[in-house]
């Protein structure tokens, strides 16, 4: 029952909504299933299946809301989570904030649903993680690593006549490769919406040749460096980026704020070859076609070539400002060139490649200033190759600062951060005057 069509859904909405006495009335529904096989040290450690459903009701009395939820649904449960939430409701305080619910809107059919991910059984995952573990005993390395498959939907309807469904499937794939003394790392992170994409075999190679060719790592001098940020690394760099939020960039809390008062809308801030947008329909990368507000999610360009073309307005910041609504970004997709990461090293005569970074922190929310450090592969490029490994660093850098130093980009490639389980589609990124602060003796 964890996964119901569109119509299953709305009846148990509708039935629900008849529950109801207060003046507005919001029910969402949703549910997942799945499964999860994780491996350390060239072996299975865990495993299993998971599915949930659950149910919302927000009951509102004037500007004064309450939301319950419940996983049973019975006739008496769904009676009883709708009057919870109407007695929390009466006895909250009032929202200043609280916008109207919306009417009935017009939201087409997502493409993030793939029937054969949907179809993904544990034997599936058991095979796909063999390939892997395989790999890393050919090489004389130890993995660690996690496979998820999830299907999940989420349906939403309220009392003004407004109904939303989305269904999709999603695989993450991560992988680590050590060598047995511990002295060299490698990783590599995928994820899809569609089984047939996922290549465990040949994520764990790169990652295998990335730990192999850590070994015996050489101290350089921190500094200013040309650096090449593989895709995964350049994703864990701008994830703290992606927000586009008027609200915060008015109330002088963001990169976005500008000095004085107001916004940076329509300011160029970074390189001409910078263009960041989001889209639904992008096959690479769907998402729902609606967001929680009940607006229509379209394709939106935030940043067009350097400039900031669009910020996100909450319907009640939007009210505010006396513009229109403008849902923040579903998924984010960064356009790039045709070159590989191979390319961008033959074109590099003196600079560091960074295959991955971690224990990213803020150090100035209005600069976008980060710390954090490389891992799992850091090697040092001279004349167009490789050279040698090098020990990691701890870097001092602005992703908007780096935006402006770019050099060239590659193929967008679909790249997972770990830390929040989100996927974007990232170049791999030619920089220059990448700034490593100090070293590190960590691997």
């Amino acid at each position: 029952m964890a996964i119901l069509s569109k119509e299953e859904a709305q009846t148990i909405l509708k039935k629900v909504l008849g529950f109801s006495k207060a003046d507005e009335c919001e029910v969402g529904l949703y549910g997942s299933e799945g499964g999860n096989i994780r491996y350390a040290r060239n072996g299975v450690s865990t495993a299993g299946d998971i599915s949930t459903l659950g149910l919302a009701v927000t009951s509102t009395y004037g500007k004064k809301s309450a939301t319950s939820t419940i996983d049973q649904f019975d006739d008496k449960s769904l009676q009883t989570v709708v009057k919870r939430s109407e007695e929390l409701a009466q006895l909250a305080p009032e929202n200043p904030e609280y916008m109207p619910l919306q009417g009935p809107q017009n939201f087409p059919e997502g493409i993030g649903y793939i029937s054969s991910t949907a179809a993904i059984t544990p034997d599936t995952r058991a095979e796909a993680v063999l390939k892997s573990i395989q790999v890393c005993k050919d090489a004389n390395l130890q993995a660690a690593g996690f496979l998820e498959n999830t299907t999940g939907f989420n349906a939403v309807m309220n009392s003004k006549g407004l109904f939303a469904y989305n269904k999709d499937t999603d695989v993450i794939f991560s992988v680590t490769t050590r060598n047995a003394e511990g002295t060299a790392s490698g990783y590599a992170a995928r994820g899809f919406n569609d089984i047939s994409k996922l290549d465990t075999l040949t994520a764990t190679k790169i990652a295998a040749s990335k730990a192999n060719g850590s070994k015996g790592a050489k101290a350089i001098e921190p500094g200013k460096y040309t650096v090449i940020l593989e895709p995964v690394a350049a994703t864990y760099m701008l994830e703290n980026m992606f927000r586009f939020d008027a609200r915060q960039a008015d109330e002088g809390r963001s990169f976005l704020s500008k000095p004085g008062g107001g916004t940076r809308l329509g300011e160029k801030l970074m390189d001409e070859k910078v263009t960041i947008y989001s889209d639904p329909f992008n096959a690479e990368l769907p998402s729902a076609t609606w967001d929680r507000e009940g607006d229509k999610l379209e394709k939106t360009t935030w940043i067009d070539k350097g400039v900031v073309k669009n910020l996100s307005y909450s319907r009640y910041w939007a009210e505010k400002k006396g513009v229109k609504p403008l849902p923040g970004p579903a998924n984010i997709i960064m356009e790039g060139g045709t070159a590989s990461v191979e390319d961008l090293i033959k074109s590099t005569e003196r600079g560091i490649l960074v295959s991955r970074l971690w224990y990213i922190r803020m150090v100035d929310p209005q600069t976008l200033l980060l710390t954090g450090l490389t891992r799992d592969g850091t090697f040092y490029i001279e004349n167009g190759k490789i050279m040698y490994p090098v020990k990691n660093f701890r870097f001092n850098e602005s992703p908007v600062i780096m935006l402006n130093n770019v050099e060239a980009l590659g193929k967008p490639e679909r790249s997972i951060s770990v830390e929040s389980y989100r996927s974007y589609l990232i170049p791999p990124m030619k920089i220059r005057d990448f700034t490593f602060s100090s070293l590190s003796d960590a691997v």
